[in-house]
């Protein structure tokens, strides 16, 4: 059976005149040949499609697949990840990870927590500013940090995000609205420790791959430059086993709570009582085997590169009632 590979190749955009912060959320072909190589080793047909654009060509020509592994960010709009899934959905052909609904709601920050704190998991307090009027509501404690409200892979981060004065607030809240093209999300900082939590499988199926720590030199926030040079800024430890559960509980609890499906990713980080508070979630997370969140943690913590998207592939396919045998590959129930 044929597993078509969607994704938004960073060389592609870049070849056509994107700027590195525009592609920074998109993908290298290493990352794209890891996924190949272990959907083949599993005894996957592959077939490379590519963006958004090329697989409208694709479908154009009549090209079909028995399911796709998604993982486009999209390149335009609030719903830019939603794209190939609600195209995918129009032919119903199965893909893995989550639907449109879910890649739209959780890639605007600010809706991610009005349903994360609806279910009980701790969130900072926080407030949207659409436009500069709305400073004038802010009622948060200083300090505060603010973000673009749909941004991924720390786009919008830097060293001034972190606000002391109403001042800051209202410089770097103009910016991100002008240069981002969207609402700016404001919290009260969170002082404390910084995890991240691996998560595999779809509702009850659901469980923890592993989690991390997140140290980063000199305070920096968690910005598009310290990912992409992580080895040089940041440090990353395993959790003891009481951490772990604590971080593990409330990163189950968020992914529930939003519905996501297949695997992805939970931030979190401890507020100044040390209790864990839900940051963010990527229900896309990063595949390339050796420089992203997920693969990282899951090795930290026993998982490698192979069993991960064997993990994320049984996942999927149990929610399309289709089962994995290595001798067909596939077999409906």
């Amino acid at each position: 059976m044929k597993i078509g590979l969607t994704y938004d190749l960073r060389s592609w955009y870049l070849d056509r005149g994107f700027s590195q912060e525009e592609t920074a959320e998109f993908d290298k072909q290493e990352t794209i040949d890891a996924i190949n190589d272990a959907l083949i080793t599993m005894g996957f047909e592959t077939e490379a499609v590519g963006n958004c654009f090329q697989l409208i060509e694709a479908l154009a020509v009549g090209k079909r697949w028995d399911l796709v592994f998604n993982i486009a960010e999209g390149l335009y709009g609030d719903g830019r990840e939603s794209v190939i899934p609600s195209i995918l959905d129009q032919y119903r052909i199965p893909y893995v990870f989550s639907g449109p609904v879910i890649l739209g709601v959780s890639l605007n920050k600010y809706l991610t927590r009005l349903i994360v704190s609806a279910s009980g998991v701790p969130v900072s307090p926080g407030m949207l500013i659409t436009g500069i009027e709305d400073i004038d509501k802010c009622q948060l404690e200083y300090p505060l940090f603010i973000k673009p409200v749909s941004e991924g892979t720390g786009k919008g981060i830097s060293d001034h995000n972190l606000l002391n004065t109403k001042a800051q607030l209202r410089e770097m809240a103009d910016y991100i609205i002008n240069v981002y093209k969207q609402p700016a999300l404001v919290e009260e900082y969170l002082p404390g420790r910084e995890f991240t939590v691996g998560i595999t499988g779809t509702g009850k199926e659901a469980s923890a791959v592993g989690g991390m720590e997140i140290f980063c030199k000199d305070n920096k926030p968690y910005s598009v430059e310290v990912k992409e040079n992580y080895q040089d800024y940041c440090a990353y430890l395993p959790l003891d086993e009481d951490l772990y559960n604590k971080c593990k509980n409330v990163a189950l609890r968020a992914w529930s709570a939003l519905g996501a499906a297949d695997a992805g990713r939970v931030d979190l980080k401890t507020d100044r009582n040390g209790n864990i508070c839900f940051i963010e979630v990527n229900p896309l997370a990063g595949l390339h085997p050796v420089h992203s969140d997920l693969p990282i943690l899951s090795k930290m913590n026993g998982t490698d590169y192979q069993a991960l998207i064997e993990m994320i592939m049984r996942s999927c396919m149990n929610r399309h009632n289709l089962t994995y045998d290595r001798e067909k590959v596939f077999c409906y129930i």
